[in-house]
């Protein structure tokens, strides 16, 4: 009997293979490699990744189970050879911002009011910087909800109810109403829609059939066509992103939704890797949740390319804000979640501003008391949680007195912690007691994010040791897969 299993991370940035010891709950050995930068990518470059990571690794001679987690969102649409048919969007491509809106409106009824207004131009303007040095949702976004069109506000609960989350840029959905609008050639060879986790799974298992294509309910919960209960599909909903009747959406493959602990495939055997049992896979956050064992009362904050907010519920979870979206988790349970497009790249862009590296950087923010009145509305990429994804990054405030790296580097801090404040206040609102704050990823590093972030976020914050938690989760799920196959 092999006794170790493999969980694979497929994220934006790269891709990360573990080798994982469910006996001793030890990593053996592991590998990573590097995806190219953008916001579409063809999907080849994740399989090429995969197997340099793999290598790495040092294979799968002694695995007996593997599963894959990944970025979610990202629409990957194949014909029906089974061939990729355009660069996949990945979830922090906006140019599906409009194509959110007209989607929400159009099942609100007219569409009309304000609302495009509301969504274009340097939305962070006018934004009270509150949202960003630890202040309520209610100062910024409230003010701006109350400026949405009524068929927006009709449209937002619509979606809630029918879906669990209201669709944003990042949504599998809103970018397949991209493609039908402005790629209208490419959207009518679509045979097949998967997701990232959904497309590196079916490769890994050698299958050329689409009927193969398998996914899992945290993932299929965030395309934006499956139900609030995480485990059907809304062909309705795929009808209207692809201006298509329904029946030409129900022949459209799908990838199945697997239970959570079920085998959804084997490897492939030409490949030399022997009986190799392969998991659902999940969701990049449902993955994570896993890894660091989240249990209810405590929140999981990711600081990596985006920032990311979970929490565990028993239930599911509605937000007819928007601001946080009822995700499933990949245990059976739920996921609430608020994700910002901005978090550790926030320190990144102005580590390059003020030309100090990392150390440096945490040491000048650490010196000061405060940013002596200097604010970083860090909307560097635009933004998901508040939803302004035509927003763009400012510094305010500042002063002869505080126009130093010092003061720069304090409000950065402060900038990317009151974010994160507001995503976390979006989840508390909703009913979810959280006592304690979980904190992973790349951003979670830094020292002056870990001195600050007690007070900013108004928790007990608790880094987790530094470790691939996406993979570690994928990993556990392979272990509790192989256990449960016997």
């Amino acid at each position: 009997m092999r006794p170790y299993v493999a969980g694979v991370d497929t994220s934006t940035q790269s891709c990360k293979v573990i080798i994982w010891d469910p006996a001793t709950g030890q990593i053996v050995r592991e590998g990573k490699a590097s995806h190219p930068d953008g916001t579409e990518i063809h999907p080849d470059h994740w399989w090429t990744a995969f197997e340099q990571a793999l290598e790495a690794a040092g294979g799968l001679d002694d695995v007996h189970a593997l599963s894959v987690g990944g970025q979610q969102h990202g629409m990957v649409c194949l014909d029906a050879d089974g061939q990729v048919i355009r660069p996949a969007l990945l979830w922090n491509d906006t140019r599906s911002a409009q194509a959110a809106v007209d989607l929400i409106e159009e099942y609100g009824g007219e569409t009309g009011g304000n609302a495009d207004g509301v969504q274009r131009g340097n939305d962070s303007e006018g934004l009270d910087a509150a949202c960003c040095t630890g202040g309520t949702q209610e100062s910024g976004v409230g003010q701006r909800a109350t400026e949405l069109a009524t068929a927006h506000e009709v449209g937002k609960r619509w979606w809630v109810e029918a879906t669990g989350s209201v669709p944003v840029a990042s949504f599998t959905v809103t970018k397949l109403r991209w493609l039908a609008d402005n790629e209208p050639e490419n959207a009518a060879r679509i045979a097949a829609i998967c997701l990232p986790h959904d497309w590196l799974t079916w490769k890994i298992s050698g299958s050329t059939d689409l009927a193969d294509l398998r996914t899992d309910r945290s993932d299929a919960s965030g395309t934006g066509y499956v139900a609030a209960d995480g485990s059907t599909y809304r062909y309705d909903i795929l009808a209207r992103a692809l201006h298509i009747d329904e029946d030409a959406a129900r022949r459209i493959i799908l990838p199945r939704i697997c239970e959570p602990w079920e085998v959804a495939g084997r490897g492939d055997a030409t490949r030399g890797w022997g009986e190799i049992l392969l998991g659902p896979g999940c969701g990049d956050n449902a993955g994570a949740a896993l890894g660091v064992d989240l249990r209810p009362g405590q929140a999981l904050l990711s600081l990596g390319t985006s920032g990311v907010i979970s929490a565990v519920a028993a239930q599911p979870v509605a937000d007819p804000e928007g601001l946080v979206a009822g995700f499933s988790d990949a245990s059976g349970h739920w996921l609430p979640l608020a994700c910002t497009l901005n978090a550790s790249r926030i320190i990144d862009a102005m580590c390059k501003v003020t030309g100090l590296d990392y150390d440096a950087f945490d040491e000048a923010a650490l010196s000061v008391p405060d940013a002596r009145g200097l604010v970083l509305v860090p909307y560097f990429e635009g933004e998901r949680t508040p939803n302004l994804p035509h927003a763009t990054a400012t510094l305010s405030g500042m002063t002869l007195a505080n126009s130093a790296p010092e003061y720069v580097a304090r409000a950065t801090v402060e900038g990317l912690l009151g974010l994160m404040r507001f995503a976390l206040d979006a989840v508390r609102n909703l009913g979810a007691p959280i006592d304690e704050v979980v904190m992973v990823g790349g951003g979670a590093r830094s020292r002056a994010v870990q001195a600050l972030a007690d007070g900013v976020l108004g928790a007990r914050v608790r880094v987790a040791p530094s470790a691939e938690y996406v993979a570690l989760g994928a990993a556990r799920q392979a272990a509790e897969v192989a256990r449960r196959a016997g």
